[in-house]
């Protein structure tokens, strides 16, 4: 799987800008606030209909402008593919791929299988357990559509069933209490799916995280993951029930896979809780590493690495050990210098140097 080319047009501090990249390991270079990110944010936008930072289709387009347009060329299987993605401040974006509008945006889900890496995730260890459901979900969206399908429907039962619940707190009414039997079996059984495939994909994770942590670690410590489901499958129909009257009591859904969370223990340490800060972030790293040799294994193809200026954030030790565990995956990284790239001999295949919303290519024979 290869980016090939992206275009942008009126997209944040881009007027329009085209680049090429090449199948090896790209550098995009320059100072703060001249326009990396933006580059990165719209390759996962293309690729997952999201932006990472969380930002709305309006905050993208330039200011002055009405619409923003972006045109992303990949090779997968060697089958190329066109991904157009128009982002509108009145309207829904339009995405049409090979030339053929798609109706939902998770229709474009798993077409490039894309990680990014950046300073933040290495802190998902000891943030808020929605960011480890949401590295959870955007993994198994991206490469098992029942997944995708369960979750839509999942979160769409919640949204109901909360309007339902903030309804019989404001005005019980028998008969519409009633009505939460239908949500409450398919909240049940769209949560069970959940659930079980949540659990699936930990043990997956843990069989590829147990021998990249022990290398990363020097072979001084073992990290295993584990799923900590809010209730279990079993238990989740009668959990439902049970907690009815509460959740009436605070207009929301208390009980079901949206309040999962994952653990990281070494030997018996939640390092969550009392891990040191270098713990955390070898363990965040040896999880985005076997990110990357699940999705290869499940797919029979190399995703795409996109790294954020991470390599600032690690020492020279995980920097050596993260370049080595990519060779065979196409990179894009950004950065504000080449120095430690030069000095630690990084195999580069590209630079574009960016400045003020242009990407200049960058010679390597200088």
């Amino acid at each position: 799987m290869i980016i090939e080319s992206l275009e942008l047009k009126n997209y944040r501090n881009y007027d329009s800008l085209e680049i090429k990249f090449d199948e090896g390991k790209n550098i995009l270079y320059g100072d703060n606030a001249q326009g990396k990110t933006n580059i990165l944010e719209a390759l996962y936008l293309c690729s997952t209909s999201k932006s990472h930072r969380g930002s709305k289709d309006r905050e993208i387009i330039q200011f002055d402008k009405d619409e923003s347009h972006i045109k992303l060329m990949l090779r997968k299987n060697d089958v190329p593919y066109r991904i157009d993605m128009h982002l509108k401040k009145s309207k829904s974006k339009g995405i049409a791929i090979n030339g053929i509008p798609i109706k939902k945006s998770s229709e474009l889900l798993g077409i490039n299988n894309i990680i990014l890496f950046s300073p933040e995730d290495l802190a998902i260890i000891k943030n808020g357990p929605s960011e480890r459901r949401k590295f959870i979900d955007m993994e198994l969206c991206q490469i098992d559509k029942i997944y995708l399908n369960d979750l839509l429907k999942y979160n769409k039962i919640i949204n109901q069933r909360n309007c339902l619940l903030k309804e019989l707190n404001f005005n019980y009414n028998k008969s519409l209490y009633e009505t939460l039997d239908i949500w409450d079996i398919k909240l049940s059984e769209y949560g069970n799916k959940i659930i079980k495939r949540r659990e699936e994909f930990i043990n997956q994770i843990n069989e590829i995280i147990i021998n990249i942590h022990h290398r990363l670690s020097g072979g001084k410590e073992s990290l295993y993951v584990k799923y900590e489901p809010n209730v279990i499958s079993e238990k989740l129909s009668d959990e439902i029930i049970k907690n009815r009257d509460k959740d009436i009591k605070l207009k929301t859904t208390t009980v079901g896979p949206h309040r999962d969370d994952l653990g990281f223990f070494i030997e018996e340490m939640d390092i969550r809780k009392f891990g040191s800060q270098g713990q955390q972030r070898t363990a965040a790293l040896s999880l985005k590493l076997s990110e990357i040799e699940f999705v290869k294994k499940v797919i029979n193809d190399t995703p795409i690495l996109l790294l954020d200026d991470v390599m600032s954030e690690l020492d020279s030790n995980r920097q050596n050990y993260l370049l080595d565990s990519i060779e065979d995956v196409q990179t894009i990284i950004t950065c504000t210098g080449l120095d430690e790239l030069i000095e630690n001999r990084v195999n580069v295949n590209k630079i574009y140097k960016i400045v003020s919303g242009t990407a200049n290519l960058y010679e390597l024979n200088k």
